[in-house]
């Protein structure tokens, strides 16, 4: 079956940046939609960003000017360039995407954390 697969995360200084990516686990013809969630402990999960192929990104208030969505022209992988980091974006980071053939997935979670 294939899923998504994320990349990228650890640790970073405040003020630091950290490049998240995301793609399936086999090929698939593209993607569709895709987006990052995050959930910190004791809060509810978080859409940070979301984009569909052709159009334009769109951001949560509490990342906008700070992380930059992208998809790949061959739309078969996205891109979380987070700058600028605060401690308060220290959360588990998770892809979900929609594609072809009715593909829909999550990825397994990756921890960013922002500490001096």
């Amino acid at each position: 079956q294939v899923q998504l697969v994320e990349s990228g995360g650890g640790l970073r200084q405040p003020g630091g940046s950290m490049r998240l990516s995301c793609a399936p686990s086999a090929s698939i013809a593209s993607l569709s939609t895709m987006a990052w969630y995050r959930q910190a402990p004791g809060k509810q999960r978080e859409l940070v960003a979301s984009i569909a192929s052709g159009g334009n990104p769109v951001y949560a208030d509490s990342v906008k000017g700070r992380f930059t969505l992208s998809m790949g022209s061959a739309r078969n992988r996205v891109t979380l360039q987070m700058n600028t980091l605060k401690p308060e974006d220290t959360a588990v980071y998770s892809c979900y995407g929609t594609g072809t053939a009715a593909f829909r997935s999550w990825g397994q979670g990756t921890q960013v954390t922002v500490s001096s």
